[in-house]
């Protein structure tokens, strides 16, 4: 699925001093998780932003609203390619690449149609991954509201591609209009995030409502297979493509008079708000000494200090009390406890993070996961039919997964991000590994209960897996190099994936359709470096938390040395 998928908070710390900066090394800096690879030097002032306590309730409400509904309708449908695809073949695309045998024998699918067809996926799926970076750097230098903007373009070029290879035969624009549908799709959701910070207490549940529309996005071709099947194909392709130009209009309309043209400010930035209105000094100005009656000077300053605590209980209301604000940092700090392995890497110049085995372990497996988790939603029919030697059992199969892939996702989200909160990085990547070895082994079994439990493990791992990896990375790279790090490892995942064509290739040629070879192999490499990456955090966060201890004490130590110099003095 996409890389770009997390249930985590878009905003955190890194312990990492600024360049210029004289303070204790370990002190936290706060960072904004962004998908640009070439961050400016100052993030804070990329581009103006509004405070959330200037923008009404409601209005607010029916932004976060305009926005969940805009995610699922647009960013994620190009994976709900298993649903998509039985209509592909009853429509005969790309039924010209079979040969004359092939057509007599009356096979479903010939071979070369089978490889165009799932390249109409691998392309879509790598275009949704690889486009993050890009379009993070759009969303970072030029707001929220171009991104959305040119997604809905993206979405209008792809829709009517598709409406005129459905609609004329000599047309082939289905592998470029499923491109641009994947492109629209990811510039509707990278911004998304940033909608969270609409309502800052309740930011946490913001990002999973929008990670769970991406899932959810998936079910628009489902319900477009059910309308084609239910109307005896009625509704044809080129008339659901059409109608869909209706998604990026509606998306269009609200970017320009409902959702916000600046994102919000963060809780960082919101915070130093609070202190500035929290200082007494501000209520004295220069200007006053050119007053010289005094009540009216003490009148001009009382007024200030209304409208300077009037400021401050307006941004108390979005972003909660005191209290509140130290029960989310005790939180926080807990989050980091849990992890074992917060900050490892924090603060190292990019290079040595990506010659680290934490980085080189982490994309192997990346690479082994996007791999084998596109060859399955591109193929599941296609093995299972060969496994059970059943095109009806096979249907079964793939219709059980056509609606569990974008409801394993919805119900998942609010516990994936429970997992990612309590359990240490090693227990994390060992629960990982754990079912995504259980879900290579099932899927060579050749029966059919094997096959239902294998959708079921394979729904609930892809949103966990792919919300784990961006978690790791912020917890062990850190924000400030997230969209280098990060980038990098979406970047090499999508150039590899390319070979999916290949293991299309080998399987449909040589293994004569039989998957189970490919399903072994990349089950025991997923295994073989899954293994090695927990063993390797395991071993490195003792050795971690061993130097941490050592060195609180030794700062302890210094510490009592010193207050006891300044006794004797």
């Amino acid at each position: 699925m996409s890389l770009i998928q997390h249930v985590s908070s878009i905003e955190g710390v890194d312990r990492e001093p600024p360049p210029d900066a004289i303070i204790p090394p370990g002190t936290t800096i706060r960072k904004i998780l962004s998908y640009d690879a070439f961050p400016r030097p100052n993030e804070d002032d990329l581009q103006p932003s509004v405070a959330a306590y200037k923008v009404s309730l409601p209005k607010r409400i029916a932004q976060v609203v305009a926005t969940i509904l805009a995610c699922w309708l647009a960013s994620g449908i190009v994976f709900g390619f298993a649903a998509l695809k039985p209509v592909l073949l009853s429509e005969g695309v790309y039924e010209w690449l079979c040969d004359g045998d092939e057509l007599e024998d009356g096979v479903d699918v010939c071979f070369k149609q089978e490889l165009q067809l799932n390249l109409f996926f691998t392309v879509a799926s790598i275009t949704a991954n690889v486009s993050a970076l890009p379009i993070g750097t759009m969303l970072d230098r030029f707001g929220p509201r171009i991104c959305n903007i040119v997604g809905c373009l993206c979405l209008v070029i792809g829709s009517l591609l598709m409406y005129f290879a459905f609609r004329i035969t000599e047309f082939d624009g289905y592998v470029l209009g499923n491109f641009f549908l994947s492109l629209g799709g990811t510039c509707i959701f990278v911004p998304a995030f940033q909608i969270a910070n609409a309502f800052p207490k309740k930011s946490g549940v913001i990002v999973a409502l929008v990670t769970g529309a991406f899932d959810a996005s998936a079910a628009v071709f489902l319900f477009y297979r059910i309308a084609y099947e239910t109307t005896n194909r009625a509704i044809r392709p080129e008339y659901f493509f059409l109608g869909y130009l209706a998604v990026p209009i509606a998306i269009f309309l609200a970017q320009i008079f409902l959702l916000p043209a600046k994102p919000y400010k963060t809780v960082f930035q919101l915070e130093e708000k609070i202190e500035a209105a929290r200082d007494p000094t501000r209520d004295i100005h220069e200007s006053d000494e050119e007053i010289s009656d005094d009540n009216e000077v003490a009148s001009i300053r009382a007024a200030r200090r209304k409208k300077r605590q009037n400021k401050l209980k307006k941004i108390d209301n979005v972003l909660g009390g005191l209290d509140e604000r130290q029960q989310r940092e005790e939180q926080e700090e807990e989050r980091h406890a849990a992890a074992r392995v917060w900050g490892v890497l924090h603060g190292e110049p990019v290079q040595r993070q990506f010659m680290s085995p934490w980085f080189v372990l982490i994309t192997v497996l990346t690479v082994l996961q996007m791999l084998r988790m596109n060859y399955f939603i591109a193929t599941i029919r296609a093995q299972y039919e060969y496994m059970l030697d059943s095109e009806a059992l096979a249907e079964n199969i793939n219709h059980l997964f056509d609606v569990a892939l974008p409801v394993g996702g919805v119900i998942s989200t609010p516990f994936i991000g429970l997992l990612l909160d309590h359990l240490s990085v090693p227990n994390t990547l060992a629960l990982i590994v754990f079912l995504t070895t259980a879900v290579g082994v099932l899927n060579c079994l050749p029966y059919l209960w094997a096959g239902y439990v294998t959708v079921v493990l394979f729904v609930l791992l892809r949103p966990f897996y792919y919300s784990a990896m961006s978690d790791y990375a912020t917890k062990v790279f850190g924000f400030s190099t997230f969209g280098r790090v990060y980038g990098a490892i979406i970047c090499i995942s999508g150039v590899i994936n390319f070979s999916q064509t290949g293991l299309d290739a080998l399987t449909q040629g040589a293994l004569k359709g039989n998957p189970i070879p490919i399903n072994g192999i990349l089950a025991a490499l997923s295994f073989i470096i899954g293994t090695i990456l927990v063993v390797f955090v395991q071993i490195e966060s003792r050795r971690w938390l061993a130097e941490e201890t050592e060195a609180e004490r030794q700062r302890l130590l210094d510490e009592v040395e010193e207050e006891s110099e300044e006794d004797y003095d």
